[in-house]
């Protein structure tokens, strides 16, 4: 017997004991309102008690104490344990009988109750295992916390779950996961832990366990297949717009180069016509390298291989080679540039194109209003705004001009759809974000949130950029 099973045996015989004295001391109280040998069933009071609580045998010998003790002090002889009444020897046999038949009833009632109570925290418990395996944690994370949560239901400390094969030593009894027909885990049980717990471990949350890991596989299987599935779609939505891309943004500027060379060969031009046609032929170069780079640049970001080539750079200068390298006319921006903005460590020439892919987005739908572009550090980030007085653009627009390819309808000047797909891929891959904001009839803004160098803050604005 354990050293629990004992001092739970102890306390019961204790317990039983005075609660017949109790009964003992409070029938002489009654022995003026009732005659003696109906007071028995007073004695049946320990009985109940010590039987609901502590079980059968104990609740037993607690029948036999109040009987001697229903003889002793209530049947005549009092004081005697010999019955000189025949009459009596029947109401102490009913007695025992009676009180034999309540330990048993209240035993079996304990029992049901204990048995619901077990299956009740048994159902808790597999409801919390499935919690914790099918709730979004990877399998191993999930297995540890499965393992702890088993511990505290049934007190045995530690009980460990396993994604692999382990024996039994002389700490651990180990139970084997067997998924699919496959040992592919282990439930590992303190040795000391008592036979009724290692049964109920073993025959009712080992199975529920398997099952749910079962279950817990097939659904990572289900997210993986459909990851890919994912994947593929968006890889073949991506040809396929890279296809029209193809047909019809290369082969404009195409058509207009060969168009130029074909009557710059002709011979028969003035001067200022073949000026315009050579003016002609250099932009829609200029154009037709822009979109070459673009398509390399978005293959790169979607293949993980935009890995920015940190430096020391001034917002001043991106701004300023942003503006430069644009194809808006040189009127449209009137810059002014403040002082005290810090340094940032970043890819420059990737901030450049973002910023530069921004600015003409903005220049396109802000017609003959000047675009603005203000800078400040916030706290840990240095915040830039670029701010057209344009059109505007429709609520549910604002993230889908993210997204590769995509046009928004009436855009002016045919844009690709990969300008703010691309800023937004090289600013998070320098640590950054990019959003939208926009009221529509009044204009948007784009705004760019880059990182400052660790150790540099501000609780305000440090210093401004604008750009008109």
């Amino acid at each position: 017997m354990t050293r629990q099973g004992r001092r739970s045996t102890i306390t019961a015989l204790a317990v039983a004991m005075l609660s017949v004295a109790a009964v003992t001391a409070a029938s002489y109280g009654l022995r003026e309102f009732a005659p003696p040998t109906s007071t028995g069933v007073v004695f049946l009071l320990p009985v109940l008690l010590v039987s609901t609580r502590w079980g059968l045998w104990p609740g037993l010998l607690t029948s036999v104490l109040a009987a001697a003790a229903f003889n002793f002090f209530q049947i005549e002889p009092r004081g005697a344990f010999n019955v000189a009444d025949g009459g009596n020897w029947i109401a102490l046999g009913v007695f025992l009988v009676a009180a034999a038949l309540t330990s048993t009833l209240a035993h079996a009632a304990r029992e049901r109750a204990e048995e619901a109570e077990r299956r009740r925290r048994e159902a808790d418990l597999t409801s919390e295992i499935a919690r914790l395996l099918l709730g979004g944690a990877s399998l191993g994370e999930s297995l540890g916390a499965v393992g702890r949560r088993i511990t505290a239901a049934y007190g045995v400390d530690p009980v460990r779950v396993e994604m692999c094969w382990i024996d039994s030593d002389e700490r651990a009894k180990a139970i084997p996961l067997v998924v699919d027909g496959e040992r592919t885990g282990t439930v590992l049980v303190p040795k000391g832990t008592d036979g009724a717990s290692l049964e109920a471990i073993r025959d009712r949350v080992v199975p529920a366990l398997e099952t749910l890991v079962a279950a817990a596989r097939r659904r990572a299987e289900l997210e993986s297949q459909l990851i890919e599935t994912k994947a593929l779609r968006r890889s073949e939505a991506v040809q396929k717009a890279i296809l029209r891309a193809v047909s019809h943004d290369l082969r404009s500027p195409l058509t207009s180069i060969s168009a130029a060379v074909r009557e710059l060969r002709s011979g028969a031009l003035s001067e200022p016509a073949r000026d315009e046609l050579t003016a002609v032929a250099a932009t829609e170069t200029k154009r037709l390298s822009r979109l070459v780079e673009n398509l390399l640049d978005l293959s790169r970001l979607q293949a993980g291989r935009a890995e920015p080539r940190t430096s020391w750079s001034s917002i001043e200068e991106i701004v300023r080679a942003a503006v430069d390298s644009g194809s808006a006319r040189a009127g449209q921006f009137d810059i002014t540039l403040g002082e005290g903005l810090p340094a940032l460590n970043c890819d420059p020439i990737q901030l450049e194109r973002a910023l530069g892919n921004v600015l003409e987005n903005s220049a396109r739908f802000a017609g003959d209003r000047p675009v603005e572009v203000t800078a400040r550090a916030a706290g840990r980030w240095l915040i830039l705004r670029v701010t057209d007085h344009g059109p505007g653009i429709a609520r549910d627009e604002l993230e889908r001009i993210f997204e590769p390819f995509h046009r928004s309808s009436g855009e002016p000047g045919g844009g690709s759809g990969l300008g703010l797909a691309i800023a937004r891929g090289f600013v998070e891959a320098n640590g950054g974000g990019l959003r939208a904001e926009s009221v529509p009839g009044e204009g948007s803004t784009f705004v760019f949130r880059l990182p400052l160098p660790s150790g540099v803050t501000s609780d305000g604005p440090v210093g401004e950029v604008a750009v008109r």
